[in-house]
């Protein structure tokens, strides 16, 4: 755990130093934090401590007594793998219930810092460059309250402008996009382009006073806004947003699964039925089928004899196009045309609609999988670990942990490569998540049937006694 947090320090290492954060906010940090990272350590205790455990029962000649009695390897390890499996499902109790509540709030925290103490950036003193297009300077502060406030606005391409005040206030807007500072007693200077000298009908020059024009004006209060859209903090909203995923139990989850399916059907719905409401071909087919359709103040210009004159009704009677002339095929093709762009975008928000939605469903479905497979995993590394002490017979804090370490940077690429294929939708999610179980569980297996039978496993006698069953 302490290694586990000391990345995760490391990873937002640049919103938590220098910012003055209170001492029992960074230990609230932790305590999320923490749980949030069991997924990782749990599994890694598992494996070390059954390698510990069976590795001083083989090396202390326990494993050797025990099995001359008349015990199996597989009913030694019966116990311990009970014990192995109510950690399991309470890991999975606590992955679905409390892990996802824990993070929210380690994220709502650092949201809070990475936000709400924006002032936090301003350095007394210094030049601050964070913001696009400005640099501020402060003389002295504390928290959101500054005195000696110098601002220099470089947005606009032909203007300078430059703002001072004795003191004043920093704060943000609600929606986050906009900055805010409350200014007292100061100034603005506003320097604009220079003033190209003018050339008068009687061939004079005409030049202006001054070759950089300039306006100052004071004030007793204002109000400064500064846009953050170039904020490079603002990124954090994309983050928060996309880990919503894992902030859902399994059953949060399929509720709000089944609610995006019945939305993405009621919008497809909608959408084939908009499309074909335009297009000719399914108007002159629902017209075939269910007759006229009554249209209120549309008349149709051309009729069948055996019709009634009647205004509200328009039939799709098929046209040909060559019986039309010059101007009506023109106008028919500028408004097929005109349809078939229209169309085209239509059909490219949809898809981009779609695509968001199948990005939103396996983002749910990695989590959802990602809970069981973690479970899944607790009982692999085990029946790992505890064969492996049990064969290599070492125990102490020597080789078991240097084998259980090496054991998990495995696991670990299994699980990361898994969870990158699923976020890049190579691989379903359930395979992704699975991933690790797939390639360990196999290791697992043969590990136990070579300490079972007390067979070295990097002997050949293990390999043709499995496949000679195998054949049989």
């Amino acid at each position: 755990m302490f290694m586990l947090i000391m990345q995760f320090f490391w990873k937002y290492i640049d919103d938590l130093m220098g910012k003055g954060i209170e001492l029992s906010v960074v230990i609230e940090l932790i305590f999320y934090a923490s749980a949030g990272l069991i997924p990782l350590a749990l599994p890694l205790a598992i494996l070390l401590s059954s390698v510990m455990t069976f590795g001083n029962l083989s090396e202390n000649n326990e494993l050797t007594a025990l099995k001359s009695s008349g015990l199996s390897l597989y009913r030694i390890i019966q116990p311990l793998f009970m014990l192995v499996l109510v950690i399991a499902l309470f890991t999975f109790y606590f992955s679905n219930y409390v892990i996802p509540v824990a993070n929210l709030k380690w994220h709502t925290i650092i949201w809070d810092i990475q936000n709400t103490k924006i002032s936090a950036v301003i350095t007394p003193g210094v030049y601050n460059h964070e913001f696009t297009g400005y640099a501020i300077k402060v003389d002295e502060g504390q928290d959101n309250k500054f005195k000696g406030i110098l601002i220099h606005d470089h947005t606009l391409p032909n203007e300078i402008k430059t703002i001072r005040a004795k003191s004043g206030k920093l704060y943000k807007a609600v929606n986050g996009k906009v900055l805010f500072f409350e200014l007292k007693d100061g100034y603005v200077t506003e320097e604009l382009e220079p003033v190209t000298p003018k050339k008068l009908p009687n061939g004079t020059v005409h030049r202006s006073k001054g070759n950089h024009p300039a306006r100052k004006s004071k004030f007793k209060f204002a109000q400064y806004k500064i846009n953050l859209d170039g904020f490079e903090m603002q990124k954090t909203t994309d983050d928060f947003l996309k880990n919503k995923h894992e902030m859902l139990n399994v059953f949060q989850i399929s509720h709000a699964t089944d609610s995006i399916r019945g939305k993405s059907r009621y919008f497809l719905n909608n959408f084939t039925k908009s499309i074909k409401s335009k297009h000719a071909y399914f108007n002159a087919l629902d017209y075939s089928q269910n007759g006229p359709v009554k249209v209120k103040g549309s008349v149709t210009s051309v009729k069948n004899d055996d019709e009634e004159d009647n205004p509200m009704i328009t039939p799709a009677r098929a046209i040909k196009f060559a019986d039309l002339t010059f101007t009506q095929k023109k106008a028919a093709i500028n408004k097929a045309r005109s349809n078939l762009r229209s169309i085209n975008r239509n059909l490219k928000d949809q898809k981009v609609f779609i695509d968001n939605i199948e990005n939103d469903m396996e983002g749910y479905m990695v989590e959802f999988n990602r809970k069981f497979a973690l479970t899944v995993s607790i009982i692999i590394l085990f029946f790992i670990g505890a064969p492996l002490g049990a064969i290599v017979g070492r125990g102490g804090f020597g080789a078991p942990v240097i084998i259980a370490a090496l054991l998990f940077m495995l696991y670990y690429v299994l699980i990361s490569v898994g969870d990158s294929m699923a976020q890049a939708r190579t691989v379903p999610p359930w395979l992704g998540m699975w991933f690790s179980a797939f390639v360990l569980a196999p290791i697992a297996f043969f590990v136990t049937r070579a300490a079972a039978q007390d067979i070295p496993i990097n002997s050949g006698e293990f390999w043709r006694k499995l496949f000679r069953r195998s054949r049989s």
